[in-house]
């Protein structure tokens, strides 16, 4: 048999009390913020992009960088903090990406026209020198 005192059973509502408490702040602590930083960074990521004008040079960087940044937003609308997280991440590195092959696409661009103007001129100077071509 049992005994127990009537200094237990009074603490017995307090604990249980305790307890409940202990859950709900851990249940309310464990949903993370929203990643709003990364959502933004990825947005002003994607912004420059398009001001690099990636949908000429990178459209499918550039694409698949909207395409995270949709996922994200939707995970947010889940609940699913870490997840949007993760896919805004994706998504800045996926704008960064459209970024840089825009910039070398350009750069190349400029590589060539300044090749062909090379040879327009040593085509010129053998010209009037009297060289032959």
């Amino acid at each position: 048999m049992i005994v127990t005192s009537q200094a237990d059973c009074a603490w017995r509502p307090k604990k249980a009390l305790g307890y409940s408490g202990l859950l709900l702040l851990a249940a309310c602590a464990s949903t993370p913020p929203i990643p709003t930083y990364n959502l933004q960074a990825a947005q002003q990521a994607i912004s420059t992009a398009e001001r690099d004008e990636a949908a000429r040079y990178a459209p499918g960087e550039l694409s698949e960088a909207h395409s995270k940044l949709a996922a994200a937003n939707t995970a947010i609308t889940g609940r699913k903090m870490i997840v949007a997280e993760h896919f805004a991440d994706q998504s800045r590195a996926e704008a960064e990406l459209a970024s840089a092959r825009t910039s070398a696409a350009k750069a190349n661009a400029v590589n060539d026209e300044m090749k062909s103007s090379n040879g327009t001129l040593v085509d010129e100077m053998k010209r009037g020198s009297g060289d032959p071509l």
